[in-house]
């Protein structure tokens, strides 16, 4: 399996782009499904072409996305591709930062609409998908700075191997899951 190439955000611009939560679920399409025109992106979100079109340049004006040129079938076609398989940051690289604070509660608001989708949804799908669809648990530990980054390492680490597999060819259904795990300090 190959090393997750991951792209480390150090600059506020770059983390505004990203949040914006079109622009994230632009980003989650193309990492699910690969490079995509704006064509196809824009009957996946349900948004018109021309606002596909400017979301997308808003982020290769960043370097998230970039042209692939090589899938076009003549000089009028745009495809896209992500510049990276994920992108990593946290607050406290953005000391005092509005934009980190916002992205943040904005990141927080698309995991928990992902999850909440499903819950609105599950009853329509059927078994085995209804029972084994999703799956949330949570615990209590006392942890040092450095066991939170090991504990951090070895979910990345899981989430890769899932994320970055050759799909086999076995003939079952496989549908997109959504992974994600958070940790924070706190109190019961």
């Amino acid at each position: 399996m190959r090393e997750k190439d991951i792209r480390d955000i150090r600059d506020s611009k770059v983390l505004a782009a990203m949040s914006h939560p079109l622009r994230r679920r632009l980003l989650d399409l193309l990492r699910l499904d690969g490079p995509a025109t704006a064509s196809v992106l824009a009957a996946k979100t349900g948004q018109a072409v021309g606002n596909i079109s400017h979301h997308v340049k808003v982020l290769a004006a960043v370097d998230l996305v970039e042209e692939a040129p090589e899938l076009a079938r003549d000089q009028r076609e745009r495809w896209w591709r992500r510049t990276s398989d994920g992108i990593r940051w946290a607050a406290a690289d953005f000391p005092d930062d509005p934009v980190a604070e916002a992205a943040e509660q904005l990141n927080l608001e698309h995991q928990a609409a992902i999850y909440r989708e499903w819950l609105n949804q599950r009853d329509s799908e059927p078994e085995p998908w209804r029972s084994a669809g999703a799956f949330a648990t949570d615990d209590w530990a006392r942890l040092s700075v450095d066991e939170i980054r090991e504990l951090d390492e070895r979910i990345l680490a899981l989430f890769t191997e899932y994320s970055l597999r050759e799909i086999p060819d076995d003939g079952q259904e496989r549908r997109p899951v959504f992974l994600v795990a958070r940790a924070s300090v706190g109190q019961p």
